[in-house]
């Protein structure tokens, strides 16, 4: 039996997630979180072998941030990113967080499942759409740096509130900016924001 555990901030979507996992055989729910501090002490608790993650938690700590902290416990669960978002950033930010997996939302009851029992035996499960993306970057690669500062510069932060949220100096972020303008082939701060949420880097700003 595959121990599975809900980190979704919305009940009616945990509540479908439940019934789904729960009408296979081989799964078991074994609990429910809707933000990180529940999150964490459902898996100290119950000790799930994977934890099914959104990465939208509400207002607190996102969902890439609390795969890091369960990632990093003495017997981590699996984490299976379930999630509507796509971009680049949030897919790398997820990896990067130590997912073993990351599946969107519109996914088939059966594509969820095999994920689910892939991710229980450690093997890296990736939505179609997502490996596309990784494998078929639109134009020059960006580095993980400049995607953020992308995400930075689409909440309108100036130049000096990059470099003190990011920790360098103005002169490093102008660097990275001159970089960013080259590789997405735009010239103004506004052409670069629009191009990275048209090539799907980056979410629009909410």
């Amino acid at each position: 039996m595959i121990r599975v555990a809900l980190v979704d901030d919305h009940p009616v979507v945990r509540a479908g997630m439940r019934a789904l996992v729960e009408g296979q055989e081989d799964l078991s729910v074994v609990g429910e979180a809707s933000d990180a501090h529940s999150a964490e002490q459902l898996v100290a608790a119950v000790r799930p072998d994977v934890v099914l993650m959104d990465l939208n938690l509400g207002t607190g700590p996102g969902g890439a941030e609390v795969t890091a902290r369960l990632r990093a416990l003495p017997e981590p669960p699996q984490v299976l990113v379930l999630t509507t978002y796509d971009t680049e950033a949030d897919i790398m930010s997820a990896i990067d967080a130590g997912a073993s997996g990351y599946l969107l939302k519109d996914a088939p009851p059966d594509d969820l499942f095999r994920a689910i029992r892939g991710t229980a035996r450690g093997q890296v499960i990736l939505a179609p759409a997502i490996a596309a993306r990784l494998v078929k970057r639109p134009g020059p690669t960006l580095t993980e740096r400049e995607v953020e500062i992308l995400g930075l510069l689409a909440t309108g932060r100036s130049n000096r509130e990059m470099a003190r949220q990011l920790f360098v100096s103005e002169a490093t972020v102008k660097s990275h900016l001159s970089h960013i303008y080259t590789k997405l082939e735009v010239d103004t701060r506004a052409a670069a924001v629009a191009r990275a949420i048209e090539q799907r880097i980056i979410r629009p700003p909410s």
